[in-house]
């Protein structure tokens, strides 16, 4: 499908409900990817560089500190949310406009309309935000050109409904086998369930009661919950496997060892046959004390708050690079089949990131 050119001139509600109108299901960002460096390679005091459908564009103006916004182009998969749709209150509605195609339009704004920043800026669009993390887009970008990536303060406009987060949980998903033995199910007797046998697993899980640590003076609600289950080979045949994935979402106190260590401990003498680490992805501390991320707070305004979920503040932060979250998105609409972003709250975050880089 051919898409025209993006315009940058369009306000950031404007150019958001444009770029929700180019479908971007992880995996196939491409086409999105090359309006975006085509766009940015139109402004002259950008230096544009793409890696895969990851595009970073740069100021080098010399200044003392330079300052990252990232923000990932693709979606979730499309629910019949696609094109865009604008009412007559104000809310832009369809796929990626609260996560987050509403910050990924405020950060094309401000490169294409602050040419003098007091701040040096990196300007990063990745790809594969919302698959599995060897996929990420901005892991690949740190692999193999991390100068790309280096900076003083990052800003992540993910969805947070125009308030500063800090830090963000780690997530791990294990899976979970438990063994039987197969046989004809009016012959029961002779064999083992092996989905029985994960009665245990999801009985612990139902009696879990999660941690709710306070760093930093935010207030993070930690979660054990199974998310998947399957076993079975016909209806009349005793299953002999059984998995029960388990995501674990942690508060960024705890380091990844200690994190799967604990999701173990939990599980001691629930007959699991075998714990498969799927996928981790450690968590965020919030930071919020360095001097630029006070300087932050103090131009957008507000109070912190603790950031419910996964971002790649948590990549930013392995770098040396303290990060917050801070998007017009509202995240309790990600994903959603109505997702959609109040124009307002994508103008009002374009007008305080402005008046933070210009002031």
């Amino acid at each position: 499908m051919e898409h025209a050119a993006l315009d940058l001139s369009l306000d950031a509600a404007a150019l958001t409900a444009r770029l929700v109108d180019f479908p971007s299901v992880s995996g196939e960002e491409r086409p999105l990817a090359d309006a975006i460096e085509h766009a940015l390679r139109g402004v002259p005091h950008l230096t544009v560089d793409r890696h895969g459908n990851n595009v970073v564009a740069r100021t080098r103006l010399g200044r003392a500190e330079r300052v990252i916004l990232a923000g990932h182009i693709d979606t979730v998969p499309i629910a019949d949310n696609v094109p865009s749709r604008l009412d007559d209150d104000g809310v832009l509605w369809g796929c990626g406009t609260s996560d987050m195609k509403s910050g990924v339009a405020v950060q094309l704004r401000i490169a294409a309309t602050v040419p003098a920043p007091n701040r040096d800026l990196t300007f990063v669009f990745y790809d594969n935000e919302e698959v599995s993390a060897h996929l990420n887009g901005l892991g690949h970008i740190a692999e193999a050109h991390p100068d790309w990536l280096a900076g003083d303060f990052a800003v992540l406009l993910e969805p947070s409904d125009a308030q500063v987060e800090g830090g963000c949980q780690g997530t791990l998903r294990v899976i979970l086998r438990t063994e039987g033995e197969r046989a004809h199910s009016a012959r029961s007797w002779m064999g083992s369930n092996a989905i029985h046998a994960a009665a245990p697993i999801l009985a612990r899980l139902a009696s879990y009661e999660p941690r709710r640590p306070v760093i930093d003076g935010l207030e993070y609600h930690e979660g054990l919950n199974a998310v998947r289950i399957g076993g079975g080979v016909a209806n009349n045949v005793l299953p002999d496997e059984c998995a029960v994935t388990v995501n674990f979402r942690y508060a960024p106190d705890r380091t990844e060892e200690e994190a799967l260590a604990h999701v173990r401990e939990v599980f001691e003498g629930c007959g699991v046959a075998e714990l498969i680490v799927d996928d981790h992805s450690g968590g965020a501390l919030p930071g919020l004390s360095h001097p630029a991320a006070a300087a932050f707070m103090a131009a957008v305004g507000g109070s912190a708050k603790p950031k419910f979920g996964w971002t790649d503040v948590s990549r930013f932060s392995a770098l040396g690079v303290p990060a917050v979250n801070y998007g017009p998105g509202d995240p309790l609409y990600a994903h959603k089949r109505d997702e959609h972003v109040a124009v307002a709250r994508v103008l009002h975050c374009e007008e305080r990131l402005r008046t933070w880089l210009t002031a």
